[in-house]
């Protein structure tokens, strides 16, 4: 049987990968949109609500995803936003029509999502005094926004812009399957998870802290 200490350093190595995969398609429209947008000859505005439509979701899913982290366990939610991922990617490269993006582009944001969740489940798996290496290790999976800059401009050279959404949902699947089976379930998560209710998690918003570490972060991640 695998060690505490294998477990907690194979779920922060799972959850960081699966991160780096899924900000990799979260930030997939700031490179196909360009070609997109000369396909479909949409204005500023359009091209805007475009690559901005799945950052909002991303953004605004975060605080049930980190509820239903808090209830369910990292493990499945992560697992499961991957999953509810895979079929939405593939279907942007069948898209013809301005609100087909959007649509699929709402669903493709809730990748974005999984940086609440990963930084959650990581955290239990170590001790106060770890948390914050474990996080920060997590963190890195970050750089996924870059690797597309990186990735993406090469696939749509060589063989269009549509194949860039065929190559991640394909490796969104992967990375679900072998994050699942590199992953592991905190049992004493598990057990205490169903004693917490609604309304103990949607206490925090009444402190005014949390409102203003949120404009904190808006502006510098926001900036990013």
């Amino acid at each position: 049987m695998a060690s505490q200490t294998y477990k907690a350093w194979s779920v922060v190595t799972a959850s960081t990968t699966a991160f780096t995969v899924c900000f990799m398609v979260w930030m997939m429209f700031a490179v196909i949109g360009i070609p997109i947008k000369q396909n479909l000859g949409l204005n500023e505005t359009q091209f805007g609500v475009l690559v901005a439509l799945p950052v909002l979701t991303g953004s605004l899913i975060r605080l049930p995803l980190g509820m239903w982290t808090d209830r369910y366990g990292g493990r499945i939610v992560f697992f499961i936003l991957m999953l509810s991922t895979v079929f939405p990617i593939w279907l942007i490269s069948r898209a013809t029509e301005f609100w087909h993006f959007l649509v699929t582009g709402l669903f493709v944001g809730v990748a974005g999502g999984s940086f609440t969740v990963g930084i959650a489940y990581c955290a239990r798996w170590f001790a106060r005094e770890r948390q914050g290496l474990a996080m920060g290790i997590f963190g890195v999976g970050n750089t996924g926004a870059a690797v597309t800059k990186l990735v993406a401009p090469t696939i749509v050279v060589a063989f269009g812009w549509a194949m860039v959404p065929q190559v991640y949902a394909v490796l969104m699947l992967i990375t679900a399957i072998a994050f699942w089976f590199f992953s592991y379930t905190d049992e004493e998560h598990s057990a205490g998870a169903g004693q917490v209710t609604m309304r103990e998690q949607l206490a925090v918003l009444k402190d005014l802290t949390v409102w203003r570490y949120s404009q904190y972060y808006s502006i510098v991640f926001g900036g990013y």
